[in-house]
């Protein structure tokens, strides 16, 4: 990460004078001093303000606080506010106005209410880019550009912009008809394309409904899956469209866009490729599973090889849009800033600085409430955590998580599985990808969550959950992998597609039969009541005799794989469930079915322990969390507290001190108060 002149972890989050009076902005930038803030985000949603008409651009505002800001010591994260389009525009050129699933035109109103391939946008979503950019390019204030928000948040786009464009998006992938017709298999239902003008988007209109869950459903997953990638790279162009803009005037700056972790309608593994540092916003419920956003922050660390990214948005107490919204308990929010920071962020940041008096956010929690002063309990916590991320200065900026298990998490991979029409509506790829991080998480055992894309010799075991999409070259990457003494776990509902969604001939798993040693001759869909059991049979493997599974069972036969276990009821029962091939120096592994919680518990751990991968710290205490940063050969362990009780941690021989408190940590047990955090810096 570019850390320009601001040699610490930055400290701040949204702010939004625009929509207060001068007189709140001299108070609010005396409270920021207290809280320790360092660096803001400014002009986000202000497009309206800084363009009145078609004509007229008046900063003045802006020029102001901009001033006022870098007076006090704080720098800015400008934001080139093009995530909503003004009133003007939408009356004035229509186009700009997206179409719903079911041909709607839409009216002004919401945010990210525009059509991305709407000409009226792009233009004058760059032109605002350039203004900016233009105006502030040698503003000593600023130190990153944040371009547009949360882009995507609307959902899609159907109008005739978009349908047009899409035909083009077509054309440059696969060249003709003939090829587009093959690869979407339109001889199915007679669905023959003899002119480009035939294609249409996947609508409500065409070939898409929602179904009796919510979800949408196709009749041709081909149409809907390419509908999908070119939706994910419109929003992109106009990204990189206001990127060039603003690097003509500032190359030197970095630039980012807030990513929602695991967000499906974007693909961000393509977005990372044109974002100078990765910056996300973190929205755990109040009961979201830790292992779950802790697996949100490697996703994001992920995206661009490890690289630390930001935090550019979390609450520091309160949320307004979920169901119910509770308050985060006394030491949470800095416990939870400090999850990120363990996990690679270089920023803590929130949404938002001070609250707003009205519209839907007014109930969002900030780190100045309504009651406009400093003499809150949030405030209190957040001033408390600001000083502590001053006393850390440069420690840990730069530093990376070290990991030698990966897993692949692939957004087209995912828009495939839950676009499929079978073999059951309870396949939640993301669900399936969590289930084995969790387990991984809960012994202590670091993970990166990476691409297909990405360098797969640097770890020892790879592991590939419902796999159902293998990419051109995948197999081939994945066979090396192994032959050179990698391990890859992969699953049930793996190998069965290619990228264009056309069922692999042959036999399951495809591409991968080879590398697994198995054939999967049929996939049994249970219902959400019904259980089979794994049986295993080795005794002597330290795990249990068996355990539960459900959801899918894929009926396999062994081409020279060794089976561990095997399915314990019904027709297929004595019938492979796990098995184990090897394949050059490595080894293939393939879990048929989808196991109650207990058994990847017991057994991923197993599987790393026989690569020399061990957990951090020893036997890790329910709700415990640990991870490692390093950077110029010194080690810095996390051990973060989630319970609201005292446990007590075994070090595993290690010792440090303690960043945060000074306080000398030496091998073997200590306790840690609950929502703390230790941040050794190893001996």
């Amino acid at each position: 990460m570019i850390h320009t002149n601001k040699p610490k972890i930055w400290y701040g989050g949204d702010y939004n004078p625009d929509q207060w009076e001068k007189s709140v902005w001299d108070e609010d930038l005396r409270m920021f001093k207290l809280a320790g803030i360092d660096v803001v985000t400014l002009n986000v949603f202000a497009w309206a303000k800084n363009q009145p008409d078609e004509e007229t651009y008046d900063f003045d505002w802006l020029d102001e606080m901009m001033d006022k800001l870098h007076a006090d010591g704080i720098g800015v994260c400008l934001a080139t506010s093009t995530a909503t389009h003004p009133a003007w525009m939408a009356r004035k050129y229509p186009d700009v106005l997206q179409v719903d699933f079911n041909g709607r035109k839409r009216k002004f109103g919401g945010r990210h209410n525009s059509c991305p391939n709407s000409p009226t946008y792009r233009k004058y979503s760059v032109r605002m880019a350039e203004k900016l950019a233009e105006r502030y390019k040698d503003h000593p204030a600023l130190l990153i550009w944040h371009i547009n928000n949360e882009y995507g948040g609307a959902g899609y786009c159907y109008c005739n912009n978009c349908e047009k464009a899409f035909r083009e998006w077509v054309k440059a992938r696969y060249g003709t008809l003939d090829q587009v017709n093959r690869v979407w298999n339109t001889a199915f239902w007679g669905h023959t394309f003899y002119d480009w003008e035939d294609i249409v988007l996947p609508s409500g209109l065409s070939e898409e409904w929602v179904g009796a869950n919510g979800r949408t459903e196709t009749n041709f997953q081909g149409i809907s899956l390419d509908y999908l990638r070119f939706y994910s790279d419109s929003l992109l162009e106009c990204y990189k469209l206001e990127v060039e803009a603003v690097k003509r005037y500032t190359p030197g700056i970095p630039v980012t866009t807030n990513l929602m972790g695991a967000f499906k309608k974007l693909d961000y593994h393509k977005w990372a490729k044109h974002m100078d540092v990765v910056s996300w916003d973190n929205y755990p419920r109040f009961n979201t599973p830790h292992s779950y956003t802790a697996m949100m922050h490697d996703l994001m660390r992920g995206l661009k090889d490890g690289q630390p990214f930001m935090l550019m948005e979390q609450t520091p107490s309160q949320q307004n849009w979920q169901p119910y919204n509770s308050l985060k308990r006394p030491g949470v929010m800095r416990l939870w800033s400090y999850q990120a920071v363990a996990r690679g962020a270089d920023t803590v940041m929130f949404f938002q600085l001070r609250r707003s008096v009205g519209g839907c956010e007014k109930f969002h929690g900030a780190v100045i409430e309504h009651v406009g002063h400093e003499h809150t309990r949030v405030f209190r916590e957040c001033a408390r955590l600001g000083a502590e991320l001053g006393g850390l200065s440069s420690a840990l900026l730069d530093a990376r998580v070290e990991a030698k298990v990966a897993i692949l998490f692939d957004w087209e991979n995912w828009w495939a599985v839950e676009m499929s029409s079978g073999p059951t509506i309870a396949l939640r790829y993301v669900e399936e990808i969590h289930k084995f991080y969790d387990a991984l998480y809960r012994s202590g055992i670091a993970v990166d969550v990476i691409s297909v894309e990405a360098d797969l010799q640097r770890y020892d075991l790879v592991i590939a959950p419902v796999m159902y999409m293998v990419k051109q070259g995948v197999a081939n990457k994945l066979e090396t992998y192994v032959e050179l003494g990698g391990t890859l776990i992969t699953t049930y509902f793996s190998g069965i597609v290619d990228e264009n969604d056309l069922v692999t001939l042959g036999g399951y798993p495809g591409e991968l039969r080879k590398l697994l040693g198995i054939w999967a001759e049929e996939i049994d869909a249970l219902l959400p009541e019904q259980r089979n059991r794994i049986i295993v049979q080795d005794a002597t493997s330290g795990l249990n005799p068996e355990y539960e599974c459900g959801m899918l069972c894929d009926l396999i036969h062994s081409e020279g794989a060794e089976v561990i276990a095997v399915y314990g009821e019904d027709f297929y029962r004595g019938s492979p469930a796990l098995t184990v091939n090897k394949f050059g120096a490595g080894e293939a592994w393939y879990l048929a079915t989808s196991p109650e919680e207990a058994f990847l518990r017991d057994w991923l751990p197993q599987v790393c322990a026989s690569h020399g991968i061990t957990p951090l710290v020893s036997a890790v205490p329910e709700g415990v969390e640990t991870t490692l940063r390093s950077k110029d050969g010194q080690s810095y362990l996390f051990v973060l507290n989630h319970n609201a009780d005292a446990v007590t941690v075994d070090l595993n021989g290690r010792s440090g001190v303690d960043l945060l408190t000074g306080l000398q940590l030496t091998c073997g047990e200590a306790e840690l108060p609950g929502h703390e955090a230790w941040i050794l810096k190893l001996h």
